[in-house]
């Protein structure tokens, strides 16, 4: 028999918490991106696009202060260990607060991955909701980083674990101990195995180590037990973890683990209209402390399941679809799959209300991807990854990057092998730390360092740094609309970006402030004569060449644009008068 208890609808309260955490939350499901779920999609309600929203003009940096940088001074220092202290003093390289200067990265968001306690390396197996891990740090150093940031104009989202705990929380112990606890149904309880897996086939009940013969439900792993949502105590406990880091730590809004996974209804075990009810009632709270305040939600699985949690349950949602679909448009050199995803995104989502992103913590990183290219050399890698970046810089929604991805570390699905520490210089230790990290630098960072990148000016760093500045001065590439062009050669991509209208009558605002072309060659051969078709709207116009991907450059368009040469994996962004 499942104890469950009804849909909590009270009233928000404070409730005690002594948080806690091994497996790591973010599974993948659905590898290629389709929808495993088998059954018809539901009607979906759009929303109205956001677009005058703070995060609509942010480029957002993901950060695992564990292997960011080692802190030179304090109670931190010197230990081998990423820590918030190191993670302050690097902030200029993010963002100096500067706008005259040009040699940060313009990062505008800083995604902060678990930094609470807890039982595991990567920090999804929490221990602890609202301390920080004293390893890392403590809760004044965080709210210094908050500080520091928004001297610089960068906002601090911060990662929270709401599906599930630790199995060594303190919430779960107490549960355990005894089938009348009151923390008894903060978790999902059976008299026996009730047999079926999980949505990727995977073992979801597991046996209580009180070896009282009960099970109890945990989707990721028996070491990660899932809240019940349905019980109001523990609901609420979990509501007051949101407002502590919102008005006690001041961070501008969060990244939000799993969160399909989050009420289960039998062996229905994602995206349940429960689940979806739940996070409206979350959306209304955390408006309600910070109208500014950001979600972005991790639904790894289609667009067309994604844009679902979009309007009214988060801000936005990471675009899987897409990061898949740059990858392989990339690698394969052929433009197929992006045309088919972005056709998807333009007729799913609002415009812009997602976040688009080369890779993450649970993915091959994009060097080690590009490597298992045929014949790729490392040149060929460089490339490649300049590419995705052009690429992604072009496209609506809200840009994330993952830490290193600027200078094209390398790094493989494997927990410490993809959060491997930051290579900063040639010095000893990569300029990690002063001492020996307690994990292993990944191999390459003699040259995919940022002192080394720094000094070439067509190097990954560079070239990251010129689309993150060419989207700044841009509004047309932060927020206009999206029109993916035609061309007669299956490795030319190319995409016009325009201003966007959004409202009716004297509220309507327009979003950009001209017309963007915008052309890849997703080959490794030089292209010559090939043909672009535009709309009535692009024809005739004036062109000034703002990134540099033409050999030749046009001075006008007719129907059909033939460019004379394109260099290999190259990307020009041309403004139109």
């Amino acid at each position: 028999m499942l104890r469950r208890h009804g849909r909590w609808t009270g009233p928000l309260i404070a409730a005690c918490f002594a948080p806690t955490a091994f497996g790591q939350a973010t599974v993948n499901p659905d590898a290629e991106g389709r929808n495993i779920e088998g059954v018809p999609a539901p009607a979906i309600e759009r929303f109205d696009p956001v677009l005058d929203a703070w995060w609509q003009d942010a480029v957002f940096y993901q950060v695992f202060t564990r292997s960011f940088a080692d802190s030179t001074e304090g109670p931190w220092a010197n230990d081998g260990t990423g820590d918030l202290r190191g993670l302050i003093e690097r902030l200029d390289y993010l963002n100096d607060g500067d706008p005259t200067t040009d040699d940060d990265l313009g990062i505008t968001g800083l995604w902060i991955m678990p930094i609470t306690e807890s039982g595991g390396y990567h920090g999804y197996e929490v221990l602890d909701y609202i301390n920080v891990d004293t390893e890392f740090g403590d809760n004044e150093t965080f709210r210094e980083l908050v500080r520091e940031c928004e001297k610089r104009g960068m906002r601090v989202i911060l990662d929270v674990v709401l599906n599930h705990s630790s199995w060594n929380h303190p919430w779960f112990l107490e549960a355990q101990s005894s089938p009348d606890s009151p923390k008894r149904d903060w978790y999902i309880w059976a008299d026996q195995d009730p047999g079926y897996k999980g949505p990727w086939n995977q073992k979801v009940w597991h046996q209580s180590p009180a070896g009282d013969g009960s099970w109890y439900y945990g989707v990721f792993w028996h070491g990660m037990p899932d809240i019940n949502f349905e019980n109001a105590d523990a609901s609420a406990a979990m509501l007051e973890v949101v407002r502590y880091w919102q008005e006690e730590m001041g961070v501008h809004g969060f990244r939000l683990d799993a969160i399909r996974h989050l009420i289960e209804d039998g062996e229905t075990q994602d995206n349940t209209p429960e689940t979806h009810a739940w996070l409206q009632d979350f959306f209304r709270f955390y408006k309600s402390i910070d109208p500014d305040a950001v979600t972005v939600g991790e639904v790894w699985s289609n667009a067309e399941v994604a844009t679902r949690f979009v309007g009214d349950q988060m801000d936005i949602a990471f675009e899987f679809d897409t990061a898949y679909a740059l990858i392989d448009s990339v690698s394969r050199q052929d433009r197929e799959r992006l045309d088919v995803v972005l056709g998807d995104v333009l007729r799913l989502y609002p415009s812009g209300m997602y976040a688009t992103f080369v890779h993450n913590h649970d993915m091959h990183r994009a060097a080690n991807r590009f490597a298992e290219v045929e014949g790729a050399t490392d040149e060929d890698i460089d490339a490649m990854i300049r590419l995705a970046a052009s690429l992604q810089f072009s496209l609506p929604g809200v840009p994330f990057i993952y830490y290193g991805e600027e200078i094209g570390q390398r790094g493989m699905y494997i927990d410490y092998d993809n959060r491997a520490p930051m290579p900063w210089s040639t010095a000893p230790h990569a300029g990690f730390s002063s001492v020996e990290p307690k994990q292993e630098v990944n191999e390459g960072w003699r040259e995919r360092n940022v002192e080394t990148q720094r000094a070439v000016p067509g190097s990954i760093l560079n070239h990251y740094r010129r689309v993150i500045g060419l989207r700044h001065a841009h509004e047309t590439l932060r927020k206009g609309e999206l029109v993916v062009l035609k061309t007669d050669r299956p490795e030319v991509f190319a995409l016009a970006r325009r201003p966007i209208k959004v409202g009716e009558g004297d509220t309507a605002r327009t979003f950009g402030e001209g017309d963007f072309l915008c052309v890849f060659n997703l080959s490794g051969e030089v292209v010559e004569d090939a043909a672009v078709y535009l709309p009535e709207e692009l024809r005739s116009r004036g062109v000034e060449d703002v990134l540099g991907g033409l050999m030749v450059l046009a001075t006008g368009f007719e129907e059909v644009w033939t460019l004379p040469e394109l260099k290999p994996r190259s990307a020009a962004y041309l403004k139109l008068d």
